[in-house]
């Protein structure tokens, strides 16, 4: 999927009413976007984005990173929960992340409150958006790297998400949290997350 650019992530935000952060160096808009090319076909590839906007001195940063915004094939078929695996409901969940570690491992983003899920678990290659499976609740669903080795890039998702929004490289994500830990000394420890659908982006 290719990359967007922070206007139209901005207006594709403010178009679904949801806040976009501005004033002040280091104020996030971490969103998400899942691309809706594949029509919900499991592909266990990183072609989603996330994407990181703010500014330092007026001037306007933005970042997007290849990304997994859905659980890999491995989860897809191996259902951690019996209610099936879980996939993030597209949305704008207010301060539900925190810097913490993701597993006890590393820093990450650990979910910190209630987030809505479909859950699926028929197992046939397909994420099923049903409103009827939807479950809303803490279950891990951070924002973490994939691959740790240094300079490294993973192209399938695999075991890396079970539900969890992925940044693909290493470099990126040590990029992504440099930004969350200056942040984090501005205005807490507390972090906005939106989904989106490239759908819903012009």
């Amino acid at each position: 999927m290719a990359c967007f650019t922070r206007e139209q992530i901005q207006q594709a935000v403010e178009g679904k009413g949801y806040r976009w952060f501005e004033g002040g160096d280091y104020n996030l808009n971490i969103v998400g976007v899942r691309n809706s090319e594949t029509d919900g076909k499991v592909t266990n590839k990183f072609d989603d984005c996330v994407t990181v906007s703010y500014s330092i001195n007026d001037e306007m940063m933005f970042h997007c990173f290849d990304a997994t915004t859905d659980p890999g094939s491995h989860w897809e078929r191996n259902l951690l929960n019996k209610d099936g695996v879980a996939i993030l409901v597209p949305g704008q969940y207010r301060g539900s992340h925190t810097i913490g570690l993701h597993q006890g491992k590393y820093e990450a983003l650990r979910q910190k409150s209630a987030l809505k899920v479909y859950r699926d678990k028929d197992k046939d290659g397909v994420y099923d958006f049903l409103e009827e499976n939807i479950h809303e609740g803490i279950y891990g669903i951070n924002i973490h790297r994939a691959t740790s080795r240094e300079g490294g890039k993973s192209t399938q998702i695999d075991k890396w998400s079970a539900g969890c929004q992925v940044i693909a490289a290493n470099a990126d994500f040590k990029l992504f949290m440099e930004v969350v830990n200056k942040s984090a000394k501005l205005y807490g420890n507390s972090f906005t997350y939106t989904l989106i659908e490239s759908n819903d982006i012009s």
